[in-house]
C-alpha cells in the first residue's frame, strides 16, 4: 500500500490546521528495489548521504550515496553526543537517507533537523512508531527528552525486509502501538480535568494505528505477509498522529514514562537491556494494573504539593537537577484538584476502554515479550514505587500524577 500522509493536513473540525511534512509512506514487499524511482518523483536530487549501522549495511540493496556512513551498533544510543558526531561528518549534503529504524532514524532525525535538509527513511524493522513523526526522544546529559525536530519526507518500508528481521523486533512495535490504549486514556482524562487540548481525528488515528495492530499480532507469529502490512501501516498513522500535533501527546503518557526511566537508569536501575518497545510494554501492563484498581475506588482532592528536592535527589542521583528543571513549572498546579473528583465517573470510563492487566500479559506472553519489571533486571515488588517515580519523568498530565493531589484512603 501507500499511504498519503500529506492527505492528512489541513483544517480540522478541532479548530486548527494541521501540518504534516510526510508526504508519503510506500509499504510493499520489494518496494527498496524502486529506491531511485520514488526519490526522483518527489524531487531529492541533491547530494546525498545514505547511513547505515552494523547490522543494517547489507540488508537493502546498494543504495547510491555521495556519502556513505556505517555506525557502529556496538553501544549506539540516540543522544545528543551520537547526533553531533554525525552531524560533523555531513558537511555539503543536500538529503539524508537513514537505512534502519529507532536508533539509527533518530539520530539521522536530530542531524537533519539541525542541517534544515529533508530526510527519508528505509525502514528495515517494523519495531516502534516514530517514523512519520516528528517528535525526537533522545538522552541528553542522560535525561530523556522529547523534542520537536523534523520528520522523514519520505518512508520505504519494504515487507520483504521487515517481515525477515528477528521476531522480536517486529513484537517490540506491537508493545509500542498497542501502548495507544493507555496514552489516550491519559490525554482524555487530561482534557476532563485541566482543559488541555484534544482533537478527535488525531486520536482516532492513535486508536485505528492500535486496533490494526491488535488485529494482526496472531498473523505476526505464523509470518503472515497481511498482518505484517497492518502492523507497519500502524506504526505510520501513529507517527502521522504525533506530527499532526506536534508532539507525542496522543502515543505517549504514563506508560511511556515506565520505559523513559529505565531507559535513563538512575541510581539502583540495571543497565538497558531492552528494546524501547519492549520496556514500552512493561510500563503498560503496570499502567492497566494501577490506572483499573485505582477506577475501583474513590477518591477525595488534596493541596497541589511540588515535588520534594529531597527525595528527587535520593531517587535520581546525578539525573535530579534535570528531573527538577522538568518540574519546575508543574502542571498539577495549573487546575483545581477538584476537577478529579468531579470527573471521576467519566474517569473510570475512560479506564474501562484500557485492556486489562491480564490481557496485556497474556498476549505479550504469546508473542514471547517482557511482561514485568524482572524482565527488566529489576525486582518487581519495586512496581508501584517505580511506576510512581516514573511520573517525574515529564511534566505531562497523566493520572499517575494526578495521584499527588489525591487522597484514596
Amino acid at each position: 500500500m501507500i499511504f498519503d500522509c500529506a492527505a492528512l493536513g489541513g483544517p480540522c473540525s478541532c479548530g486548527r490546521e494541521h501540518q504534516i511534512m510526510t508526504r508519503k509512506a510506500i509499504i510493499e514487499p520489494g518496494c527498496i528495489r524502486n529506491f531511485e524511482e520514488y526519490l526522483g518523483a518527489e524531487g531529492f536530487t541533491g547530494r546525498r548521504a545514505v547511513v547505515y549501522d552494523t547490522n543494517t549495511k547489507g540488508l537493502v540493496p546498494p543504495l547510491r550515496a555521495d556519502r556513505e556512513i556505517v555506525l557502529d551498533a556496538r553501544g549506539l544510543r540516540t543522544t545528543v553526543e551520537h547526533g553531533e558526531t554525525l552531524l560533523k561528518q555531513l558537511n555539503g549534503m543536500e538529503v539524508l537517507v537513514a537505512v534502519g529504524s529507532g536508533t539509527v532514524m533518530d539520530i539521522c532525525r536530530y542531524c537533519a533537523w539541525k542541517l534544515e535538509i529533508p530526510l527519508v527513511v528505509c525502514a528495515t524493522v517494523a519495531s516502534m512508531d516514530g517514523f512519520c513523526a516528528n517528535v525526537l526522544s533522545i538522552l541528553v546529559d542522560g535525561q530523556k527528552k522529547s523534542l520537536t525536530a523534523i520528520a522523514p519526507s519520505l518512508v520505504i518500508a519494504d515487507l520483504d525486509i521487515i517481515r525477515s528481521a528477528p521476531l522480536r523486533l517486529s513484537v517490540a512495535g506491537v508493545c509500542d502501538i498497542l501502548a495507544k490504549y493507555t496514552s489516550l486514556a491519559d490525554w482524555r482524562i487530561a482534557r476532563l480535568v485541566s482543559g488541555e487540548y484534544y482533537c478527535e481525528k488525531i486520536a482516532d488515528l492513535a486508536q485505528q494505528a492500535a486496533e490494526e495492530v491488535l488485529a494482526s499480532c496472531e498473523g505476526l507469529l505464523t509470518g503472515d505477509l497481511e498482518a505484517f502490512e497492518k502492523m507497519t501501516y500502524a506504526q505510520m498513522l501513529s507517527g502521522a498522529a504525533m506530527q499532526l500535533i506536534g508532539n507525542s501527546r496522543p502515543a505517549s503518557g504514563a506508560e511511556h514514562l515506565v520505559a523513559h526511566l529505565l531507559e535513563m537508569q538512575p541510581p539502583g536501575f540495571p543497565e538497558d537491556h531492552l528494546m524501547h518497545g519492549e520496556a514500552v510494554g512493561i510500563g503498560t501492563i503496570l499502567t492497566a494494573r494501577k490506572y483499573h484498581r485505582l477506577a475501583s475506588m474513590t477518591p477525595k482532592a488534596k493541596a497541589f504539593v511540588p515535588l520534594d528536592e529531597q527525595t528527587v535527589r535520593q531517587q535520581f542521583g546525578p539525573l535530579a537537577d534535570g528531573i527538577l528543571d522538568e518540574n519546575r513549572n508543574d502542571v498539577l498546579a495549573t487546575f483545581d484538584p477538584q476537577r478529579i473528583v468531579d470527573h471521576w465517573e467519566e474517569i473510570r470510563a475512560i479506564i474501562a476502554t484500557i485492556p486489562s492487566e491480564a490481557q496485556y500479559t497474556d498476549l505479550y506472553r504469546r508473542l514471547g515479550a517482557p511482561v514485568s519489571l524482572t524482565d527488566a533486571g529489576l525486582d518487581d515488588s519495586r512496581w508501584e514505587e517505580i511506576f510512581t517515580m516514573s511520573a517525574a519523568v515529564r511534566n505531562r498530565l497523566t493520572l499517575n500524577r494526578m495521584c499527588r493531589v489525591l487522597d484514596f484512603a
